[in-house]
């Protein structure tokens, strides 16, 4: 089995391997809960116009969301670092007619190809745990936004009570590699997943960055059991 933990070309090489059932596997593995996190996250942006940045965009589902959320007021560069997943998000952003209001780009969150406050927000969903540097990936999501901008995060987060909390290390170490390897190929893949969210496990963890890097109003919530979290901080200065 491959070992993927936060080595930047693994992680590529991982999603380049699995964008073919990417999406598939998100709303079967989830089952279609997805969709529901997504919606959430992105009300996040409420009142937000104008370019959006949407960071680890994979295959387009929360840039597309944003779009469908408002198309009269906004627009988005959706960016990620497997050209596979961005190829299968043109695709998608193509066939819904979208491809005016979205734009897909290969890029490092490490380092954003833009010029300080060009955004309205930033936004990274499901990869903020992929990457090793996130108190860089956090400021360089701060520096591109402007005054007033949000940056948000929608991340995978491991249960602190509740029935979920007994649920989850079966489900997400037995049930979840055996089927995520079946459907994709690549069973190391899937058992990447629970491994990279028990090293970063808790909302409190990436609102300490969010805080360091400068963002204030940080707050968090919490769906589904506590599986996953979104949470918030705005640039003030």
């Amino acid at each position: 089995m491959k070992t993927y933990f936060l080595h930047p070309e693994s992680i590529r090489s991982l999603f380049d391997n699995i964008a073919p059932t990417y999406d598939l596997l998100n709303h079967l593995l989830s089952l279609g809960r997805d969709f529901y996190w997504r919606n959430m996250a992105v009300q996040e942006l409420k009142g937000l116009d104008g370019w959006i940045l949407d960071i680890a965009t994979g295959t387009g589902d929360v840039a597309i969301e944003m779009i469908l959320q408002d198309s009269h007021h906004r627009k988005v560069l959706g960016l990620d670092f497997s050209d596979p997943m961005i190829r299968k998000a043109q695709q998608k952003v193509s066939q819904k007619g979208l491809s005016r209001m979205i734009a897909l780009s290969l890029g490092d969150a490490l380092f954003l190809p833009f010029r300080d406050n060009t955004f309205s927000a930033s936004v990274i969903a499901f990869g903020l745990r992929n990457i090793a540097k996130k108190d860089q990936a956090l400021s360089e999501m701060v520096r591109v936004i402007k005054k007033g901008g949000k940056v948000i995060i929608l991340e995978f987060i491991f249960p602190q009570k509740g029935m979920m909390r007994r649920l989850y290390p079966f489900y997400f170490q037995r049930v979840l590699p055996s089927v995520g390897g079946l459907i994709s190929g690549d069973r190391g893949a899937y058992a990447y997943l629970p491994e990279s969210v028990s090293h970063f496990a808790s909302a409190e963890n990436y609102m300490e960055i969010m805080r360091k890097v400068g963002l204030e109003d940080v707050g968090s919530q919490s769906f589904t059991g506590g599986v996953v979290s979104v949470i918030s901080g705005t640039k003030k200065c």
